[in-house]
């Protein structure tokens, strides 16, 4: 049974736009690069990325919506809370998590698996992660502390990721608090920082 308590709806002021936050920093994805959507809903990020030439997938309890929505989009439909984690790769006998170039999560938070989402952007790869934060239990739903990230909970989760935007604040229409992280996973997790970092902030190539 669902908990009506969980972040998982898209807001009702854009049902069917992608988050601006994952607009924000989509160009960040190289061109190509695998995209995986977490906790994929009704598809709005697997399409935004799929028109954008990158091979989509998604998984989520129902992905009947984002298959209509995104025929082309390999879905998982598994319960990722309660069950195994269904990106599992075997090579020569070998099982590891698959890994993308993208990883996107959006107004969903289960604690638990974040080592497996980490796990799942490749070196070099970029994670896009928004959803509500401490404070939201003020204005409404989700308010359980179990689904509101704590001050700096993301960028304390993504440590040896290198960081090109955080956020974490309210927006509006409708009224929230959320956190957001824009990270690159390091080609080698706890390495130094190669010099010189530049990743582009400019919007002109996500629009």
């Amino acid at each position: 049974m669902s908990n009506p308590d969980k972040p998982r709806a898209t807001h009702a002021s854009y049902p069917d736009a992608p988050s601006p936050w994952v607009v924000r920093w989509s160009h960040l994805a190289a061109p190509g690069a695998t995209v995986l959507d977490v906790a994929c809903g009704g598809g709005r990020h697997l399409q935004w990325f799929a028109q954008r030439g990158h091979a989509v997938t998604g998984v989520d309890r129902d992905t009947l919506a984002a298959r209509a929505r995104v025929p082309t989009a390999e879905l998982l439909t598994a319960d990722i809370e309660a069950g195994p984690w269904p990106l599992i790769a075997s090579d020569a006998g070998m099982e590891s998590v698959r890994q993308f170039g993208l990883v996107v999560v959006t107004n969903y938070l289960w604690r638990p698996l974040l080592p497996r989402i980490l796990d799942s952007v490749a070196p070099g790869g970029v994670l896009i992660y928004e959803t509500f934060a401490s404070g939201n239990e003020t204005v409404g739903r989700p308010s359980r502390p179990d689904f509101l990230l704590q001050p700096g909970e993301l960028l304390r989760a993504c440590a040896d990721f290198h960081i090109v935007a955080y956020q974490n604040g309210t927006l509006t229409s409708p009224e929230r608090f959320v956190q957001g992280i824009a990270a690159v996973r390091k080609a080698e997790v706890g390495g130094a920082d190669p010099p010189a970092l530049g990743y582009p902030l400019s919007l002109k190539s996500a629009l």
